[in-house]
């Protein structure tokens, strides 16, 4: 009998923040706010977040190894500018089960960047938790094609850049100590992020009917990091790390629905029978999660 891996309560835990977050970044969006002004806010209350860590401490690097954060916090940055596109773009109830498409792209990365091997169990996990999420997403109802498949494509992209950063943070956190490497990551990203300025909507900051849901949407995407990156650099993992993680897309349905229901959105109008086979993926999903739970 294996020691419950308790590490993995923290991406669970991540994967609600996200979910939660990117309700009411959506919330946002719809109301005319731009993915970039959205970005820009997060990545600073992640930068800000992230402060904090300075003080647990760490090994600084030379000078010259500085292209390892840099890096990182390329893909981040990257990778949550194609969010927010594919957020604007797509109902979260359908871009967020996309963005588990990582757990495979993770499992072969860990595969192919580091000597770690994956059993066949966990292989099957990965397999079944891409199986779940294609079951959901292939429920989206009708519409604009051109959209959906724009937001399907955004948010394989951010997928793609997340899993490259997953890794790479497992694999250079660990010489700098997360004190130091994880601060540094997101003062680069914070930096980064002053492109997006040219895109900023001051206003979205003096409406008062955006304001709220555009600052507690990007303070929690930013809050969530803390949680998945923070146990990507102390305990590795990256696979099991991200099976858990994309539960988010189990979340993105239910708590997408069940905002709709109180707030309006598309996902209300979703029909039963669609709803039923979104459910059937998230047990195939969760499925998924027990196999790598019982990997401890």
């Amino acid at each position: 009998m294996t020691d419950f891996p308790f590490h993995l309560l923290l991406p669970l835990t991540a994967s609600l923040l996200f979910v939660a977050g990117l309700i009411f970044v959506k919330r946002t969006t719809v109301a005319g706010i731009n993915p970039w002004t959205v970005a820009f806010l997060s990545n600073q209350f992640a930068a800000l977040f992230f402060t904090c860590f300075w003080f647990v401490g760490g090994t600084m690097q030379p000078l010259s190894m500085l292209w390892q954060p840099a890096i990182v916090a390329a893909l981040y940055t990257m990778g949550l500018s194609f969010t927010f596109l594919a957020i604007e773009r797509g109902d979260v109830s359908v871009a967020t089960p996309v963005f588990g498409v990582k757990v495979l792209f993770v499992a072969v990365l860990v595969t192919f960047l580091t000597a770690s091997q994956l059993s066949l169990t966990m292989w099957l996990a990965a397999a079944l938790a891409v199986l779940g999420i294609a079951m959901i997403q292939w429920t989206s109802p009708g519409g604009n094609r051109r959209k959906l498949l724009l937001a399907i494509g955004f948010a394989l992209c951010a997928a793609l850049s997340f899993a490259h950063f997953d890794v790479l943070v497992q694999k250079w956190a660990p010489g700098w100590g997360i004190g130091r490497f994880l601060p540094i990551v997101y003062w680069m990203v914070a930096l980064m992020s002053v492109v997006f300025l040219r895109h900023f909507q001051p206003h979205a900051l003096k409406d008062a009917a955006v304001r709220p849901s555009l600052l507690i949407g990007s303070a929690l995407v930013g809050m969530q990091a803390i949680f998945i990156v923070s146990t990507l650099s102390i305990f590795g993992d990256a696979t099991r790390v991200n099976i858990v993680y994309a539960t988010r897309g189990l979340w993105g349905v239910l708590f997408a629905w069940a905002s709709a229901k109180i707030w309006g959105g598309a996902e209300a109008t979703v029909p039963v029978h669609l709803m039923l086979v979104r459910v059937a993926g998230a047990v195939v999903l969760t499925t998924a999660v027990i196999l790598a739970l019982a990997m401890g």
